[in-house]
């Protein structure tokens, strides 16, 4: 799966998501995303994981084997030392 669709998958999901991926095996399937979005406001990490999981529900049975989540606020990415 490219990465622009996932890209697309995200957004069409969480609208003010800002991804960042990571092809981590060059095959497609094995992906790194760092996504932050205030939806994630008050959100647990368990929360956020499963908001972004919902959202590639689909790809997530087939095209995508493997996804790993790094989920902020913009507040979160801006105190990041």
């Amino acid at each position: 799966m490219k990465a622009d669709e996932i890209v697309a998958k995200i957004r069409a999901s969480i609208p003010d998501a800002v991804v960042e991926l990571k092809d981590l095996t060059g095959t497609s399937d094995h992906w790194q995303a760092t996504i932050v979005s205030s939806a994630f406001a008050g959100k647990s990490l368990i929360q956020r994981h499963r908001i972004v999981m919902a959202a590639l529900a689909e790809e997530m049975k087939g095209p995508i084997h493997a996804l790993t989540l790094d989920v902020k606020t913009p507040d979160e990415l801006a105190t990041k030392v």
